[in-house]
């Protein structure tokens, strides 16, 4: 009879591998950046508009910014900051503060030149306009 010694942390590397793993299949065409807090974000669509909702409780709008590059993304960055008072001495602290930074590739029929952004109740809204999508042209050839 032989005797196996199993440790019990063994196995988890592989298994965090995976669901990392797992997660980035996933999340396909979405980026989250953590550093230390990264905001919740909803995204609504109808027939015209597509809403990107970012909860921000605690942020200041001037330490937020909202950019779209080259490559159709959507990319939300800022800093979340913790409040400093020299009298008070923190008990327990479950909130996280940090920069943050996320990151959206676009469909394609959102229109990039119609963009609006206004900061609300502590929830920042990123609106796109949708445009139709071009009809492909057609070349008629003449058949000699």
């Amino acid at each position: 009879m032989t005797r196996f010694f199993v440790d019990p942390r063994k196995g988890f590397e592989s298994v965090g591998k995976r669901v990392n793993e797992f997660i980035n299949e996933a999340e396909k065409g979405f980026g989250v950046e953590y550093g230390g807090y990264a905001p919740r974000v909803d995204i609504l669509e109808d027939d015209k508009t597509i809403v990107f909702e970012f909860e921000m409780a605690g942020i200041d709008k001037a330490d937020v910014k909202v950019s779209v590059n080259d490559e159709n993304v959507l990319i939300v960055r800022g800093e979340k900051k913790a409040a400093k008072d020299d009298e008070l001495c923190a008990t327990r602290c479950e909130r996280q503060y940090g920069t943050f930074l996320r990151s959206f590739l676009l469909p394609e029929n959102a229109d990039k030149e119609k963009i609006d952004a206004k900061f609300e109740n502590g929830v920042l809204y990123v609106t796109f306009d949708k445009v139709e999508p071009e009809e492909p042209k057609e070349i008629k050839v003449e058949i000699k």
